[in-house]
C-alpha cells in the first residue's frame, strides 16, 4: 500500500498504539488515540469503582452475545487478559496523542440486567462463583434501566447489541 500526499490510513485497536506494528510508518505522520473505559464514578467518599469491574463486565456481555461465551469462561480468563494489558497495551497508553474516555454515566445501570443472568448461571461449586458473587453484589448499587431509550449509536450498543454500526 503507498499513502500519497493528503492521503489518511487508519489503523483501529488497542494494539495499534504498540510501534511494532506500524514501525514503517513515519512518526510524524501519525495521530494516536487511546480509547479506554475510565469509570468515573464512585460507591461512596472513599470507594471508586475500578474501572477493571466495568470492562470485565463490557467483555462478558459482549462474548456471551457474539461468541457464545459463558460468564465462567470470561471470569476463568480474566487474569490472562489483564496480564496481557500490562504487557502489550498500558505501556504504550503514554504514546497517545489523545486519550477518549469510553465510559458512560449510565453504563453500569443498563450493564446490570444483562450481565446479571449470566452470572447467576454460575455454579455455585465453580472456581469463578466467588467472583461472579462479588460482581452481583457490585451491580447491587445499581438500579437496572432497560435498554429501549438507548440510542442504537450508543457505544454501549457494541456490548448489548443494537448498534446501528457494523461491530
Amino acid at each position: 500500500m503507498t499513502l500519497r500526499k493528503g492521503d489518511i490510513l487508519v489503523i483501529e485497536g488497542i494494539h495499534c498504539l504498540n510501534d511494532r506494528l506500524s514501525y514503517a510508518l513515519p512518526k510524524e505522520s501519525k495521530f494516536r488515540i487511546y480509547i479506554s473505559a475510565l469509570t468515573q464514578l464512585n460507591i461512596d467518599e472513599h470507594n471508586q469503582i475500578p474501572t477493571t469491574d466495568g470492562r470485565l463486565l463490557r467483555r462478558m456481555i459482549r462474548d456471551a452475545r457474539t461468541r457464545g461465551s459463558s460468564a465462567q469462561d470470561t471470569i476463568r480468563m480474566w487474569d490472562s487478559v489483564r496480564r496481557g494489558e500490562e504487557r502489550n497495551i498500558f505501556p504504550f497508553q503514554e504514546s497517545a496523542d489523545v486519550m477518549f474516555n469510553s465510559a458512560l454515566l449510565y453504563e453500569l445501570a443498563v450493564l446490570k440486567q444483562y450481565a446479571e443472568p449470566l452470572l447467576f448461571g454460575i455454579p455455585q461449586d465453580a472456581p469463578e462463583y466467588a467472583e461472579a458473587k462479588r460482581l452481583l453484589k457490585f451491580l447491587d448499587y445499581f438500579l437496572g434501566v432497560g435498554s429501549e431509550n438507548i440510542p442504537h449509536n450508543s457505544m454501549i450498543r457494541e456490548f448489548i447489541g443494537g448498534s446501528c454500526f457494523k461491530v
